[in-house]
């Protein structure tokens, strides 16, 4: 299975947004992916793919209650699915996570039993059999450093980093892959980093200067689509189905930016040996009825 996390320690770099399009990428080519966003902002992806509608009622099972041992149900009924992607919806509940774990924490060093509350994300997955039933996983955790990053970061083992195209972007990016390093080496697990996708990029002289340094792969760079992801959030959908259902006449470049999406896909898949079954051609959408 290819499973990544997608972070940047910079605000307003799209993370949310690449995460939900590279997730409709990988299902529109055949494969069955996962999402399990992790942001305890209202602003996030179970809203943005519509399937947040649980978010507030405080009875309703929710991850957290998964990964704290006292589920409400299996986790199966967890899922929603929106455009060909499995999500596990985002709930208010996520804002106490860092709480909720150290109470479980607590009590099993009471008992005298181990607990790393950076595993049990993975824990419930792996419980679940997510392994067995999805071709790719991505989590979308908050835009810092928290209990929500980490249990992302320790069961996806890997990162896909949105880079905001300025020397400040650039100094988050090596921030990240310090602290990738700095967590990897104190849970004794390998983290790696598929690749580095400079996003709203303008093409400026600092902007080529800064995009030669990066460390990563960076198999797109994406210029500025404000007003393509604005038109997502407002719709509540991906990029692919925007341009499709809600354009008049498709714009040359909202199409070719469908196609860097669904390059990146391809990409991220080929770095773990996945071929699609039913790849399409990068940018290509259905005629409306």
């Amino acid at each position: 299975m290819l499973s990544y996390t997608v972070y940047s320690e910079a605000g307003g770099v799209g993370k949310t947004s690449l995460t939900a399009n590279l997730a409709v990428a990988h299902a529109r080519a055949g494969l069955k992916p996962l999402v399990v966003p992790l942001d305890p902002q209202d602003g996030d992806l179970s809203r943005l793919l519509g399937v947040d509608s649980d978010r507030a009622d405080s009875s309703a099972d929710n991850l957290v209650r998964h990964m704290v041992n006292s589920p409400r149900g299996p986790f199966e009924d967890l899922i929603r699915t929106a455009e060909g992607v499995d999500v596990v919806p985002e709930h208010n509940m996520l804002s106490d996570l860092s709480d909720h774990l150290a109470r479980e924490q607590s009590k099993a060093e009471d008992l005298g039993d181990a607990y790393n509350i950076y595993a049990q994300l993975q824990r419930v997955l792996r419980e679940s059999g997510v392994g067995d039933r999805y071709d790719v996983l991505l989590c979308d955790p908050p835009a810092t450093e928290s209990d929500h990053l980490y249990n992302a970061i320790y069961a996806t083992r890997n990162l896909v980093i949105p880079v905001e195209p300025s020397w400040k972007g650039q100094a988050s990016v090596e921030g990240l892959a310090e602290l990738a390093t700095n967590f990897a080496d104190q849970l004794n697990i390998e983290v790696g980093v598929l690749g580095a996708i400079p996003n709203g990029v303008k093409n400026t002289s600092d902007q080529r200067e800064m995009l030669a340094d990066i460390e990563f792969p960076t198999p797109e760079v994406i210029g500025d689509r404000t007003s393509l992801m604005e038109g997502c959030w407002k719709q509540q959908c991906s990029a692919f189905r925007y341009v499709q259902e809600h354009r008049r006449r498709r714009r040359d470049y909202e199409i070719e930016t469908l196609a860097q999406l669904d390059r990146i896909a391809r990409f991220l898949e080929s770095e773990l040996g996945i071929e699609a079954p039913n790849a399409p051609e990068p940018g290509a959408l259905e005629e409306p009825a």
